[in-house]
């Protein structure tokens, strides 16, 4: 199968999905070859392994074509600097940045209800595909797009050249934006935030568009869709589909260091247990209360601990089960279970409604999120 063919089978999948919507857009995926942005190759999970190890698929591999057309997210980068072409065999640490899966891309641009004649910036330039898709769709002087890797950014430049795109590429830190092209109409950020710099909010024109992922260190994660106003204050709701992306990198939590000692503190029973954090609605509210938490768990003495670990504060709180029944103990400038079971109460006593009915409100870089009955 060619290069046009899995293009078209890429379209006929992402349109029977319902992610891939109107026709603009349905041209553009057709048009851009997604396998020129993965020349470099990317990383493939091994699987099994423990912890996760990836291993390189470069284009000589007869397994490469179609995937690049695959409605997945593929690694193109781990640990910073690493990329496929670096490694043979195995290699295990964390990626750092990927090729998103096109489903997520199309539907982000599909919310991003952009049209003719807007000026959109990009957080996050990647591999360039979904720049492309926006410079086909709109035209190269309406497109710009930030990358904080050099490296990346470059890779990007060559790919988006070889296609004969060339939109205003800039080498920075994305959450700062770029003024020097402002206002735009539309802001779209491929990248998870803990917050919404102001620079971004102010470098959108009254009316325009933000599409924004807002997550917090336990990992849970919904797109925003914003509305920017003549005050300069922002509001919007999330759009659902427990969208996940790798943090920004000046939002990566800091390293949880030397742990504290897990059996000082106040012990009592506990509401609920940290089970309750599979459910992605029930998580993401958890989070609301202790959006600075990280999420670890251990095994002393053959017992499984939940540990919920402020480093900023040194607030922490360990949850055990036994029995059936949980307890937690907890220590630190504030008591980070009791605000987490008082948010999830709140919310549940409210009928637990869905995120898509919360309300987002942006007057600072601190979103306020509110939901019905608070």
């Amino acid at each position: 199968m060619n290069d046009e063919e899995l293009r078209t089978r890429l379209v006929e999948r992402l349109t029977g999905s319902g992610h891939l919507l109107t026709e603009p857009w349905r041209e553009a995926v057709s048009a851009v070859p997604r396998h020129e942005f993965l020349r470099g190759g990317f990383f493939r999970e091994v699987d099994g392994s423990t912890p996760t190890a990836w291993t390189p698929v470069m284009p000589d591999d007869p397994r490469w074509p179609a995937a690049c057309y695959d409605d997945v997210s593929l690694v193109t980068q781990v640990a910073g600097t690493v990329v496929p072409g670096d490694v043979r065999g195995e290699i295990l640490r964390a990626p750092t940045s990927s090729s998103t899966m096109p489903g997520l891309v199309v539907r982000m641009l599909e919310d991003l209800q952009v049209d003719a004649g807007h000026r959109v910036l990009e957080i996050g330039t990647g591999t360039g595909y979904s720049t492309a898709l926006m410079c086909h769709r709109l035209g190269d002087d309406a497109v710009t797009s930030v990358e904080v890797d050099e490296d990346v950014s470059t890779r990007a430049r060559a790919a988006l050249g070889h296609c004969g795109f060339a939109p205003d590429l800039i080498v920075g830190d994305g959450l700062a934006g770029y003024k020097d092209g402002a206002p735009y109409d539309r802001v779209i950020a491929t990248c998870g935030l803990l917050t919404v710099p102001r620079e971004l909010i102010e470098q959108t024109r009254p009316g325009g568009t933000m599409l924004v992922t807002l997550c917090g260190w336990l990992y849970s994660s919904e797109l925003a869709r914003l509305t920017v106003h003549e005050d300069g204050t922002a509001s919007g709701r999330f759009l659902g589909g427990q969208i996940s992306f790798m943090l920004a990198r000046p939002h990566l939590p800091p390293p949880l260091g030397l742990l504290p000692d897990l059996d000082e503190g106040d012990e009592r029973p506990a509401a609920f247990g940290a089970d309750v954090l599979d459910d992605w609605n029930t998580r993401f509210v958890a989070q609301l209360a202790a959006p600075r938490a990280q999420y670890v768990t251990l095994t002393r003495e053959g017992r499984a601990e939940h540990l919920f670990l402020d480093v900023g504060t040194g607030a922490w709180a360990v949850l055990r089960e036994h029995d059936g029944r949980w307890t937690v103990r907890q220590d630190g400038p504030s008591r980070i279970w009791d605000a987490v079971e008082a948010h999830v109460a709140r919310w549940r006593g409210a009928g637990a409604p869905p995120l898509e009915e919360f309300e987002i409100t942006l007057t600072s870089e601190q979103p306020t999120i509110t939901w019905p009955g608070r």
